[in-house]
C-alpha cells in the first residue's frame, strides 16, 4: 500500500523542480499561517502550478502534481511582521489524492495585494476560530525521484533543440548559435557531465509560460523526461 500524508499546499504561477531554489515573499494572512505552521512542523509544504480551470472555495486550485518545498530560511521583511521572506529548496514531487478545502471561502471582491483584503480575511478567520486552516491542504503520495542518468549525447541533442528554438523565436533578429553558449555558461549549463538538474534548468530556459513546464515535473523516468523536454523545445 502506498503511504500518503497531509501537507499544506501553496498554488503558484510557477513550476518548482527538485533541488531548485525558490525565494518567496509571503504577505497574505492565509499563507503566513501556512508558513507559521510549517516552521512549527517539518518546514515543508507543497508547491503546485495554479489550475486555471478549477477553484477551491473560490481560491486558486492546484494542479495535481507538484513538488515539496523545504523552508531553509524565514525572516520578517518588515518590523511589523506583515511580510515574511522565505528561502526554499525543492524536494520530491508528489501527486494529490485528495484536496482538503480551506476553512474560509474567498470574500467577494477580494484583493490579495491590499491591506483591506488582508483585514477582511483575518476578521473572517477570527470569527470561525483561528485554529482553523485558511490555506488548502491535500492528502498526497510521494513520487519516487528519477535516479537515472542522461548521456552526454542526449544532453547535446537537447541543447541543440534549445538553440534552434531561441534562434527561431528571435527572428527577424539574428542570433548566432555560439552566442547562446554564453547564456549556457551564465546558467552553469555548459558541461560534459550533465545531470537531471541540467535538464530541468534547460527546460525552464526554453519555456515561455509556466504551463509548458507542468508536463516536465510530471515525468516519471528519464526517457519520459527527455521526450517531454524534446516536445517543449521542438519548434512548432
Amino acid at each position: 500500500m502506498i503511504e500518503t500524508k497531509i501537507i499544506p499546499i501553496f498554488p503558484l504561477d510557477l513550476v518548482l523542480f527538485p533541488r531548485q531554489s525558490l525565494p518567496l515573499r509571503v504577505f497574505e494572512p492565509r499563507y503566513k499561517q501556512l508558513v507559521d505552521d510549517c516552521m512549527l512542523g517539518d518546514g515543508q509544504f507543497g508547491v503546485c502550478l495554479i489550475d486555471e480551470n478549477n477553484s477551491v472555495n473560490g481560491w486558486n486550485s492546484p494542479k495535481l502534481i507538484g513538488t515539496i518545498a523545504k523552508i531553509t530560511e524565514c525572516k520578517d521583511v518588515e518590523l511589523d511582521g506583515l511580510q515574511l521572506h522565505i528561502e526554499t529548496i525543492g524536494r520530491n514531487s508528489f501527486k494529490i489524492k485528495k484536496i482538503i478545502s480551506p476553512s474560509i471561502s474567498q470574500p467577494e471582491n477580494y484583493d490579495p495585494l491590499s491591506v483591506e483584503g488582508h483585514q477582511q480575511v483575518s476578521e473572517i478567520h477570527e470569527k470561525i476560530g483561528t485554529a482553523k486552516k485558511m490555506y488548502i491542504q491535500a492528502e498526497v503520495e510521494m513520487i519516487p525521484e528519477i535516479d537515472e542518468n542522461i548521456s552526454l549525447e542526449q544532453w547535446e541533442q537537447l541543447v541543440q533543440l534549445w538553440k534552434k528554438k531561441i534562434i527561431a523565436q528571435a527572428l527577424p533578429q539574428i542570433i548566432e548559435p555560439h552566442a547562446l553558449d554564453h547564456v549556457l555558461e551564465q546558467y552553469y549549463l555548459a558541461t560534459d557531465t550533465p545531470t537531471i538538474d541540467y535538464v530541468y534548468s534547460l527546460a525552464a530556459l526554453g519555456a515561455k509560460v509556466p504551463n509548458e513546464l507542468q508536463p516536465i515535473v510530471e515525468a516519471t523516468n528519464m526517457d519520459d523526461l527527455i521526450q517531454k523536454v524534446e516536445e517543449l523545445l521542438t519548434i512548432k
